[in-house]
Order: C-alpha cells, then structure tokens, then sequence
C-alpha cells in the first residue's frame, strides 16, 4: 500500500481516562515498553473479542502526552490534530480494508 502517509507500528497503552495521563504515568508507560497511551480503542478491542470478533488496531495519536513538551494539553489540540489528518486517515483505513478483502 503506497499512499505516501506516515504510518508508525507500536505498543499501544490504554487508560481509562477521562483524563490526560500526568506526566509521571507518561514515563511509567515509557518504561514498560508502551509507546503511545490513550483512552480509546482499547475498550472497543475488549468488546469485539469478547463478541469473537477479529480485530486490527489503528490509532490516530492526537497529541504528545503530558511532559512530553513545555505546553499543556488541552483537548483544542486533539480537534485541530484530528482535522489536519482526517482525510489521510481515512484513505489509509478504506485502503487498509480494500486490501483484507483481497
């Protein structure tokens, strides 16, 4: 799949949230070996095997994580990022699918 977009494979760490993590959770996670943390996505995962579902994991991470830069987070930043890669992420995801069906 060619689509020339940015496309990363990691460790995936799930919070319940709803809260950004402290910048001391941030580092704990680092340690363990996650490298990126959400509130997402990891819930749905529970759900759809619990149903027997297959699942792939895709996440869009909206923003680095607390301590991570000088600057709070805030949830504007989410939205903004989200906008910018929108139209990306979703011509990676129907190509993604295009090609399981094959």
């Amino acid at each position: 799949m060619r689509l020339n977009i940015k496309v990363q494979e990691g460790v995936y760490v799930g919070n319940t949230g709803p809260v950004y993590e402290t910048p001391a959770e941030v580092r704990m996670i680092r340690v363990m070996g996650g490298d990126a943390v959400g509130m997402s996505t990891v819930p749905e995962v529970i759900v759809a095997r619990h149903s027997g579902l297959r699942v792939l994991g895709i996440s869009c991470i909206s923003n680095m994580a607390s301590g991570i830069l000088d600057q709070p987070l805030t949830h504007d930043e989410v939205i903004e990022t989200t906008e910018k890669v929108k139209a990306d992420f979703l011509k990676y995801v129907k190509e993604l699918v295009r090609n399981l069906s094959k």
